[in-house]
């Protein structure tokens, strides 16, 4: 098959007719790479997809959409750009789903900053493409979401959020937003803060790895 997204893969040692999948979205000028890097410390039975962002920045680095950075140190998102990554997503996953046949309900969708966001967006947008999502260092921006939530539900949503409290680049104030507008919907999530910046503390990666442990 001809993907949608370029991507590298780590196969379960175990294979089975189900597998659950773990699909690992970069950040904002990184590339497939970065979050794999956690591949060989995670469940062996995981079957491990990392996708590589569609707009190049050079060097080898990649942008999921682009972030416009004006003279008085203020940034915005290009918020069409988002919305075709986020549709991109999500004919990336059905993808899998026909090659792979990965059970749903024990996989797992992990972003960190620009993927993390886009992992909210993929999630509650179409919750029932995969049940549970770890989100680092980013947060929830509605324009992202569908319009029309009336036919979304949420209850077998699961969320693993954390974030730095001296993140210079996403505030941790945005991030504590999230944690209540999940608490609004009633969402299903775990939300946990590190004296970190923007990056993944050796804490928050066993603590996330142990919330993954249990949904296995």
């Amino acid at each position: 098959m001809e993907y949608t997204l370029k991507h590298i893969i780590r196969e379960p040692k175990i294979i089975t007719n189900n597998p659950s999948l773990l699909l690992m979205l970069h950040g904002y000028g990184s590339n497939e790479r970065d979050l794999f890097s956690f591949a060989n410390e995670l469940p062996d039975d995981l079957l491990i997809v990392s996708a590589q962002a569609p707009i190049s920045m050079g060097f080898g680095t990649y942008a999921w959409y682009t972030i416009h950075f004006e003279a008085d140190d203020s940034k915005f998102s290009d918020i069409p750009e988002a919305l075709a990554a986020r549709d991109l997503l999500i004919q990336f996953i059905d993808e899998l789903q026909e090659t792979y046949h990965f059970n749903p309900a024990k996989s797992f969708l992990m972003g960190f900053s620009q993927g993390s966001i886009l992992s909210y967006a993929v999630a509650l947008s179409y919750p029932e493409k995969i049940k549970n999502i770890i989100a680092l260092s980013g947060y929830v921006n509605e324009e992202l979401l569908l319009k029309s939530q009336e036919n979304v539900f949420y209850e077998k949503l699961d969320f693993y959020c954390s974030h730095g409290t001296i993140d210079d680049v996403i505030p941790v104030t945005w991030a504590r937003k999230t944690k209540q507008f999940l608490e609004n919907k009633n969402i299903k999530h775990v939300y946990q803060e590190y004296p970190v910046g923007h990056g993944v503390a050796p804490q928050n990666f066993t603590d996330f790895k142990n919330w993954m442990l249990e949904r296995l």
